[in-house]
């Protein structure tokens, strides 16, 4: 017997692998995330070809070259964290998320320390998520 559940399971399975797993056991809205820009509904206008939006979703590389900060403003379910999930999905990107709710100066310094060895010893960029602030 399925039920909504294990039927959204199921359609994540044929979703297209994009390098970051959903497990099973999180929760719905996480497993019907977008994981792509093209997959986003809404504010076409942001995410045409060329625009800021897209061009952070795309990888440029260890060089650094192209845009690399951006700040997302608004009220809770606009889709903030999701849109951060889907700017970490290019290669060779590593996603962290920290609340500053919880977290403090040094969570932080600790993730910039890893970032820059991430970037100089494997070409790795981080996207760090501070959420709450």
């Amino acid at each position: 017997m399925q039920d909504l559940f294990s039927s959204a399971r199921d359609d994540d399975q044929d979703r297209p692998d994009t390098s970051n797993k959903t497990s099973a056991a999180a929760p719905l809205a996480v497993r019907m995330r977008p994981r792509s820009l093209d997959e986003i509904v809404g504010q076409r206008h942001l995410l045409t070809p060329g625009s800021p939006l897209r061009k952070l979703t795309e990888a440029h590389g260890p060089s650094g070259v192209g845009p690399s900060s951006i700040m997302l403003y608004g009220p809770p379910g606009t889709g903030k964290t999701t849109l951060a999930h889907v700017i970490s999905q290019a290669p060779d990107r590593k996603f962290v998320q920290l609340s500053a709710i919880s977290a403090g100066v040094k969570d932080v310094r600790r993730v910039m320390e890893q970032a820059l060895d991430n970037r100089d010893l494997y070409g790795r960029t981080t996207i760090l998520f501070l959420d709450e602030i």
